[in-house]
């Protein structure tokens, strides 16, 4: 009896109860096939350059790669080389690395992965996670990163639409948003 009464005490609280609230038993909602490409502005090698990725894809197809952080471990030498090496790089289409981080440190990574700019890539900032959070593909990595971060994805657009998602299960790891298994 005494058990009850306790949880009733705590079902009736307005803490436990907005945290109920915003409990969901249902698995995440990340971006799918068929939505459309949100309206965001992201930086492109400073904050006065502005990229709205839902513009970019209305005149042409192609890939976001999300990516966890620029200079990391796996996103340097492993997940963005498979797409700067990749044979079909140049029938792609457009190829957006996008990450929260600012646009100086996308510009410098660019630089170090693509020192000639040969591949066409662009690397954009989401400085505030904003398109991770469109996506619903963000994550808390405040204990490493100290921020919202993206998790490791990549989508391809074609008509301002995601057609095909390849985003990684546990988020972070590089297996099926490689670009082997995206391009082919």
């Amino acid at each position: 009896m005494a058990f009850r009464v306790s949880l009733r005490r705590i079902a009736s609280s307005r803490p436990a109860a907005a945290a109920a609230r915003n409990f969901h038993a249902t698995s995440r909602a990340w971006v799918k096939v068929g939505d459309e490409v949100p309206t965001v502005e992201l930086l492109e090698n400073s904050p006065g350059n502005k990229v709205n990725l839902a513009d970019e894809f209305k005149a042409a197809n192609g890939y976001i790669v999300g990516v966890p952080g620029a200079f990391t471990g796996t996103c340097s030498s492993k997940h963005v080389p498979s797409y700067i090496n990749h044979p079909n790089l140049k029938k792609a289409g457009q190829i957006f690395v996008v990450s929260v981080n600012d646009p100086f440190v996308m510009k410098a990574w660019s630089e170090q992965l693509d020192p000639a700019g040969e591949t066409g890539i662009r690397f954009l900032a989401d400085p505030a996670a904003e398109l991770a959070k469109a996506l619903d593909v963000g994550f808390d990595g405040t204990a490493i990163f100290g921020n919202v971060r993206s998790q490791r994805y990549a989508l391809k657009v074609e008509d301002g639409k995601i057609t095909e998602t390849h985003i990684e299960p546990d988020g972070t790891g590089a297996d099926v948003s490689m670009a082997e298994k995206v391009l082919g």
